[in-house]
């Protein structure tokens, strides 16, 4: 009887992780953030005693082709549906961020808020020869994690990861890098830095007339001081892509605002 009850409920609680509660938070963000990036994350690294980015990168060298950055996304993706949530932009948002990098053929871009490198690969695998990608990450854990999935799509050489703070780093690029200004920004980090490096940009004149922000998660989590500031700024025009919480059917969208000088 002891056994049956144990099988019984270990059914139920299989039903329940793989199914039943995964279903339910799909369309509540924040419970979908609550599960997936907390509950779940928290309780895989402990049973497998890895991080979730080393079980991505683990993803990517089984499924995707070395040198070959759409296998790479494509394995992220799987993933992301089929086995672990991560928190990047995703393939149903990664769709319009393509459609954006295609249209604007940019070709010095930053991104804020590298991860695992996802969005990395979406973005420099669309640039055109001689184009130059840096991206930022706080996160040292992450961005060893990044250097690797970039490195197997083979995209090294378009890219240059860059560890620290968007604060510390926004105001040396021209320094730096040489970069006098970009054509395009990608924000992804901190939601509580789009306002003030969108800003801190501004002051260090590294927007150009015509440069393009885009910003993920504008919904959720949300980000609605830095919402305000680019629908009501005289400096910029703006419009909102409405999608979905990556790998959900929670709302959420990209902000697409263009500096008009």
């Amino acid at each position: 009887m002891l056994l049956c009850w144990c099988v019984v409920a270990t059914v139920l609680l299989y039903v329940l992780y793989s199914w039943l509660i995964p279903t339910a938070v799909q369309f509540s963000g924040s419970l979908a953030l609550l599960w997936h990036d907390v509950i779940v994350e928290r309780a895989l690294d402990t049973l497998t005693r890895s991080t979730r980015p080393q079980r991505l990168l683990k993803a990517v060298r089984k499924r995707a082709t070395r040198g070959d950055p759409q296998s790479v996304i494509s394995a992220i993706d799987h993933f992301c549906r089929h086995s672990e949530w991560a928190m990047n932009v995703g393939d149903e948002k990664g769709s319009i961020l393509d459609s954006v990098v295609s249209e604007l053929n940019p070709e010095k871009v930053l991104e804020l808020g590298t991860y695992c490198g996802y969005s990395t690969v979406r973005i420099a695998r669309l640039l055109p020869p001689g184009a130059r990608l840096i991206t930022l990450e706080f996160n040292a854990d992450y961005a060893a994690i990044a250097r690797q999935v970039i490195a197997w799509a083979g995209l090294e050489d378009k890219i240059q990861l860059v560890e620290g703070a968007s604060e510390d780093w926004i105001p040396r690029m021209k320094e730096h890098f040489g970069i006098e200004t970009f054509d395009f920004v990608f924000l992804d980090h901190w939601k509580d830095r789009y306002l003030p490096d969108t800003k801190l940009m501004e002051d260090c004149g590294l927007l150009r007339k015509g440069t393009v922000l885009l910003a993920d998660n504008v919904i959720c989590p949300g980000v609605p001081d830095y919402l305000e500031y680019v629908r009501n700024s005289l400096s910029y025009n703006s419009c909102y892509f409405k999608s979905h919480l990556e790998y959900t059917k929670a709302e959420d969208g990209l902000e697409k605002s263009v500096f008009l000088g």
